[in-house]
Parts: C-alpha cells; sequence; structure tokens
C-alpha cells in the first residue's frame, strides 16, 4: 500500500516541484539499482551466515523503503523527491533477497507454492488500495500530495509493527544456521540452467510500458481504459496467485513451462489491434506476472542447497532485473523497426527459454 500508493503518482509529483520528462524517467533507474541490491543483499547474507543478518537486512530494508515515501512530504524540491524514490527502491532490494529467505522456510508447512502465493495475493491487495487511498485523499483535499504522502505512513507504521512480531515469532533462520559449513563455488548446474531459461523468458516478456505505448498509438482505446486494463492485469495476477502456488506445490518445476508459453501468445494478441485482444492480452500479461512472483521464487529452493539460497535469491533478482531491462530495450527497437517483427522476436527468445527448460526438468 506504501509504495505502490507513491508510485502511482510519482510522474505528477515530480512535474509539480517543477521536475523535467527526463527526470521522471529516471525514476526507472530505480528498478535497477534495486536489482542489483538485491544481489549484494545476497551475497552478504550468504557470507555472513547469521540469523540476526538476514534479519537485519529484512528490517533494514522494509524501513528505507518505507520511510522514504512519507518523506516525499517534506520533499520541497523534485531533486529530494528523485532521490527518496530511488532509495526507496535500494530498501526494496536490499530486503527482497533475506526476506524470501526467511518466507521459504515459514510456509514450508502448507507448501512454499501456497505460500508464496498467498504473499502474491496479499502485496497485490496493497499495489491495488495503495493507489486508490492515495486518489481518496488527493481527491477529497484539493490534491494535497504532501497529505498524501503523510497519510501514506500510516501503512508503514503497521508493516513494520508486524515485521517485527514476525521476527519475535520466528527468530532463527535454519537455513544460516552457524552449525552448516557452506562450500565454496556456485550455485550448482539446476540453477545455472534455469538462469539461463529466465534470462530469455525475461527478455522476451514485453514490458507493460510497450503494451500500453502500442494501445496508445494505434487507438485500440482510451487513455482510461489503458489504466483499466493495467488494474485489470493486477487483478488477474492476485486472482491466480494462489492456485498458481498451489499448482507449483503439486506439479513442481513442471509448473514453470506455462511461463514462456504464455508471454509467447502476448504479441500475437495485441497486434491483432483489436480491443477484445487487446484485453486479453492485459489478462495474460498479468497471468504471466503472477506466475514470475510466485512459482518461480517458490521454485529456488528446490534448485540449491538451503545454504545458499539468500545468494541464489539474489542472483535471480540480478538476473531478472538485467533481462528485463535488456529486453525492454530490444523490444522497443524492433517496434521502432516494424511492430509486427515482435511476434518472431518473442517466440524465438520464448522457444529458447522452453528448451533450456525442458533440459532442466529432464537433468532434474
Amino acid at each position: 500500500m506504501t509504495y505502490e500508493g507513491a508510485r502511482g503518482v510519482s510522474g505528477a509529483y515530480l512535474k509539480i516541484l517543477e521536475g523535467t520528462a527526463l527526470v521522471a524517467g529516471a525514476v526507472t533507474v530505480g528498478e535497477f539499482l534495486g536489482y542489483l541490491m538485491r544481489f549484494f543483499s545476497g551475497y552478504l547474507a550468504d557470507r555472513l551466515r547469521s540469523s540476526r543478518v538476514l534479519w537485519g537486512l529484512t528490517v533494514v530494508g522494509y524501513l528505507t523503503n518505507l520511510v522514504a515515501v512519507p518523506a516525499l512530504a517534506l520533499a520541497g524540491r523534485w531533486e529530494v523527491a528523485l532521490a527518496l524514490f530511488l532509495v526507496e527502491r535500494l530498501g526494496k532490494g536490499l530486503r527482497a533477497p533475506a526476506r524470501d529467505v526467511i518466507l521459504s522456510e515459514v510456509v514450508e508447512g502448507i507448501g512454499r507454492g501456497k505460500g508464496f502465493g498467498l504473499h502474491e495475493v496479499m502485496d497485490q491487495v496493497g499495489a491495488f488500495s495503495g493507489p486508490l487511498l492515495v486518489m481518496f485523499v488527493l481527491s477529497t483535499s484539493g490534491e494535497d500530495y504532501k497529505l498524501a504522502f503523510s497519510v501514506l505512513a500510516v501503512p508503514a507504521t503497521i508493516s513494520i509493527a508486524f515485521l517485527l512480531a514476525a521476527y519475535t515469532m520466528y527468530p532463527r533462520v535454519r537455513s544460516v544456521s552457524p552449525k552448516k559449513t557452506v562450500v565454496g563455488g556456485g550455485l550448482g548446474r539446476k540453477f545455472n540452467l534455469f538462469s539461463v531459461s529466465l534470462a530469455l523468458m525475461t527478455a522476451g516478456y514485453l514490458a507493460w510500458s510497450l503494451v500500453s505505448y502500442h494501445m496508445k498509438e494505434c487507438g485500440l482505446v482510451s487513455d482510461p481504459e489503458i489504466s483499466l486494463m493495467y488494474a485489470l492485469a493486477m487483478g488477474v495476477d492476485a486472482l491466480i496467485a494462489f492456485p498458481v502456488g498451489y499448482f507449483y506445490d503439486k506439479a513442481g518445476l513442471k509448473s514453470l513451462i506455462i511461463t514462456p508459453i504464455l508471454a509467447s501468445i502476448i504479441p500475437v494478441l495485441l497486434l491483432n489491434n483489436t480491443k477484445i485482444t487487446a484485453y486479453l492480452a492485459a489478462a495474460i500479461w498479468g497471468a504471466v506476472m503472477s506466475v514470475y512472483e510466485t512459482n518461480m521464487r517458490a521454485a529456488i529452493p528446490d534448485l540449491v542447497d538451503a545454504e545458499r539460497r539468500a545468494l541464489a535469491y539474489g542472483t535471480y533478482g540480478l538476473i531478472y532485473g538485467a533481462a528485463w531491462m535488456i529486453g525492454g530495450v530490444l523490444a522497443g527497437a524492433i517496434y521502432t523497426l516494424n511492430p509486427s517483427y515482435l511476434i518472431p522476436y518473442v517466440l524465438v527468445t520464448e522457444a529458447s527459454s522452453l528448451i533450456v527448460m525442458s533440459y532442466l526438468l529432464k537433468t532434474a
């Protein structure tokens, strides 16, 4: 609720503070910095091997991530606001690997797929309700952004309170027990194959910015409908997250095959240039994101030793972020040449991902 509420109006707030379009675009730099921070955080947790370090990274990450948002109310210049948006992403990157290691342990009793599925459902509930809260405050206060960001301190405080309560209930993380030693080297052949498949899959998964750009360019739907389609995608993400996680608990790594198949359908539907196929493309886009946030994360503990989970989650975040950035640039360049070229590009990348994934399943 806290950071998604702020991100929804980030561009508008920077405009009010007299920032340029370039400044608004620079907010995306935080995404990649956040993924770099995930790798650093995962590596640090893997080296230091302490429950206190793991929880410390999680708590500090949440504090940084969530405190930066209400602080936007005090930003009188766009430079300060931009810095806070970047700090918020760094905080999210710092906490993510450590949080996922802890989460992978505490949900073992109900199944990792269902556990990560529930986590994604709650994440999307916040992603939906946070912007609604900001919209309500802005519409009833004469567009007082300082008040809107100040109000977001309430869910942030509640979140930190629940996090600290979780720490008191589960202070010792087994996978980083000092009694366990870690053998040097990489993360193993299975994880390497998974990483190659992930990189290809992500490079072919069209970014929403390009999807919405095409809708605007071709006049498929109105601007409000584009926003509605994104809400639809997020709704689908939340709706299927738990069933998708349940599917992982039943089928294991085999459930991942659905991801490149669904991603390859998106450009075919989108470039059909009809309203109904555009809505279908948005729904499938949300479904793919749901699998990423649920089953992909649930798969990590099945691919590496328990002692290497922190590093594996950090590496996963780095590969995902880099492939997302490179794929977005490539897809944008291809679209500029000819939008129809996106179909073979996506089919080749997703088919390659599927081949590597199939080989992983065979060897695993």
